[in-house]
This record gives C-alpha cells, structure tokens and sequence, in this order.
C-alpha cells in the first residue's frame, strides 16, 4: 500500500501539469476572454453552491452550462413548486447571470443508468467535433439531458449548422438545442 500510494501520490503533478496545459490550450482556443471564461467559471461554482446548500433542493438533480454569463440549467425537479423555487434562488442569489434557461422537468429523477447514457453522448459528439475542420472544438459546449442535446457558444451561422448537424449524427439523441450566440 505504501508503495502504490508514493507512486501514486508522484503522478498527481504529472496529472496536474496535463490538466494545466489542456486548460491553457483550450483557453487559447476559446472566443471569449480569459476574464470572461474565469466569470463564467465562477457563475457555475455558485450555481452549483446554491442547490447544494438548499433544502428544498435537495432531492433535485439539476445541471448547468455557463458560457458568456448565459446558463442553461437542466434536469429533473418534484414539483412545479420547487421549479419556481430554484429559478427564483438562483436570480436571486446569483444576480451575474445575463441570462438563465430553465430546460428543467418537474418528474422524477432520471436514473444513474440513463445519466451515464447521456455522458455517452456527450461524449461522442466532442469526439464528432474533434475530427472536423469547420470549427475548432472549444467553440461549442455540450450537454446532454434525458437524451436531449444542448449546444452553446459563440459561432457563426455555418459552425452553428455544422455543429447541430454533428450532434444529431450521434447515437440515441433525440432532439438538438442550439443556444448559440452567432458572430
């Protein structure tokens, strides 16, 4: 145990340095400013700080995707109640949002099964963007909720086309949502 722990332990600046440069190297890449993505960064800090520190929210399962102080928040909530509830909290809680999406259902919470799904998505369409050359991939994010996709960012007309048309190539989508801002 000891000798796996050192080990270990003498990895984590190997994976830290990659995740620094990996960070930079999408921050070059990235439309928005430095001060913009740290913004947008912080936004979704607080965001998630809010639900977790509530109550009422608890038995909610609810995600965010911040880009230029635009969030979209997603998920599943019990009531119509709480749904009204959070969308208040939030503005008034977290006042920095230009704008605020509520794509969230009020049903049950999805299932980890279908949560890990929804990742599979995800996942295939940044690697569907990856191997393109309309775009570069650190203009457009992706969210899958309930195997509905969420794209945000900042591109022109023909990268926001090509983007949707991408994501809808991917397995078991059902439906495509651009949220973009168009240069």
């Amino acid at each position: 145990l000891l000798v796996s722990s050192f080990i270990l332990s003498s990895c984590s600046p190997i994976v830290q340095g990659a995740a620094a440069v990996t960070t930079v190297a999408t921050m070059s890449n990235d439309r928005r400013s430095a001060g913009e993505i740290i913004d947008d960064k912080n936004l979704y800090s607080k965001l998630g700080s809010v639900v977790r520190k509530d109550n009422i929210l608890k038995k909610a399962h609810i995600n965010f995707m911040v880009y230029n102080k635009a969030v979209l928040m997603a998920g599943e909530i019990p009531s119509a109640e709480a749904k009204d509830y959070l969308e208040k909290q939030l503005k008034k809680k977290v006042p920095k949002m230009k704008q605020l999406i509520n794509e969230v259902s009020v049903m049950p919470n999805s299932s980890y099964f279908s949560r890990a799904k929804d990742g599979v998505i995800t996942l295939q369409i940044e690697t569907l963007f990856l191997d393109q050359e309309v775009f570069h991939p650190a203009h457009v994010r992706v969210m899958t909720e309930r195997k509905t996709v969420y794209l945000m960012g900042s591109v022109t007309k023909r990268e926001a086309e090509h983007a949707t048309n991408l994501a809808a190539r991917a397995k078991n989508v059902d439906k495509v949502v651009k949220l973009f801002n168009y240069l």
